[in-house]
């Protein structure tokens, strides 16, 4: 992109700075409309599974209602409590939205097709996606209300447990693809089915890695049955309970750019990214992205899927289940992979 911009005639330092921007723009653009209309469908599917309608009046079928709504937040006046830390308590939404947009950079969307094709890409993530606790503990502290505390402590011990699973899951998935870059973390995908499936839907070695990736990803982001910090039976309704207006719409951006984010990594790290489900040539005739976006999508749905129809967990079993289950499940996997790697590709 920046040596288009240079055939316009512009020097290269500009070149660079006009391409950065527009490459910007082209992702966070996308994901803000993905974001309204995965709110969208998200209630579509939820009523669908309750045997409701679901939005169906503003526009046809319904498709405005997630604009219609943003419109409603943003001419809503921001009430700031009078005892909360004021500074912290605005910029903690601000925190959770951003970072949620910046780890799309390292998103390969096909072959090439990245803004920061990083070899670190994958380190980039998980630094990115600890992040993301800050804003809510911050929002917790600032608030100055038991309710939105005890949720932001729910938050931090939540997302650091399942960080650890997740951290032990990735060093499976770098083990054998042999690099941190998620474009070639992708490539390395190619017909590995342990000589049973010639495709690129999955690694049947990896294949229980995903599933706890999946769990895993579901409980990072709060999203049920481990909403535990929104749990509006005894906390109201979170980290979130005094805030309104924009601040409050920015967290809701927030926490669904973080699912697309997870259902992107999933087809991703574990099935193929932007190449198609099964090795035959008239597939290929689909551009890659295409192929991001069903496999995205289809993640998408099974996120819905599981919090119309799992009821929420205790905390104890949350815990229970990152650190008693899947750490040390993880953990093993992470000895039989480089064990199967050091006995079949390193043997020689």
């Amino acid at each position: 992109m920046t040596a288009f911009f240079q055939s316009l005639g512009m020097n290269h330092d500009w070149a660079w700075g006009v391409a950065t921007i527009a490459g910007i723009l082209l992702i966070a653009l996308p994901v803000m409309l993905a974001v309204a209309m995965a709110i969208y469908f998200d209630r579509k599917i939820w009523a669908a599974m309750a045997l409701r309608r679901g939005p169906n009046v503003v526009g046809p079928f319904g498709l405005l209602q997630s604009f219609a709504d943003g419109l409603k937040v943003f001419l809503q006046e921001t009430i700031i409590p009078s005892a909360s830390n004021k500074g912290l308590f605005l910029i903690a939404p601000i925190i959770t939205f951003t970072v949620a947009l910046m780890a799309w950079a390292v998103i390969p969307f096909n072959s090439g097709a990245v803004l920061a094709d990083i070899n670190v890409g994958l380190l980039y993530i998980l630094a990115i996606s600890s992040l993301g606790v800050y804003g809510v503990v911050i929002a917790g502290w600032s608030s100055n209300s038991k309710y939105p505390f005890f949720s932001a402590m729910r938050a931090s011990a939540q997302m650091i447990s399942y960080e650890v699973s997740i951290g032990f899951i990735l060093i499976c998935v770098v083990l054998w693809a042999g690099t941190f870059n998620l474009n070639d973390i992708v490539l390395a995908q190619k017909g590995h089915g342990l000589g049973f499936l010639n495709g690129f839907a999955f690694n049947l070695l990896l294949f229980p890695m995903w599933v706890m990736f999946l769990i895993s990803s579901m409980a990072e982001t709060a999203r049920a049955p481990f909403d535990l910090t929104e749990a509006e039976s005894e906390l109201v309704a979170g980290y979130q309970t005094e805030y309104s207006s924009m601040s409050f719409a920015l967290y809701w951006l927030g926490e669904y750019a973080n699912v697309l984010l997870m259902c992107a990594l999933n087809a991703t790290l574990f099935f193929g990214g932007w190449l198609p489900p099964v090795d035959w040539a008239p597939l290929y005739w689909i551009p890659g992205w295409i192929w991001l976006f069903a496999k995205i999508a289809f993640f998408f749905f099974v996120f819905s899927w599981v919090k119309a129809t799992v009821p929420r967990y205790r905390y104890d079993q949350l815990m229970r289940l990152g650190w008693k289950v899947f750490l040390p499940v993880s953990l093993g996997f992470v000895v039989l992979v480089s064990g199967y790697l050091m006995l079949t590709r390193y043997s020689a």
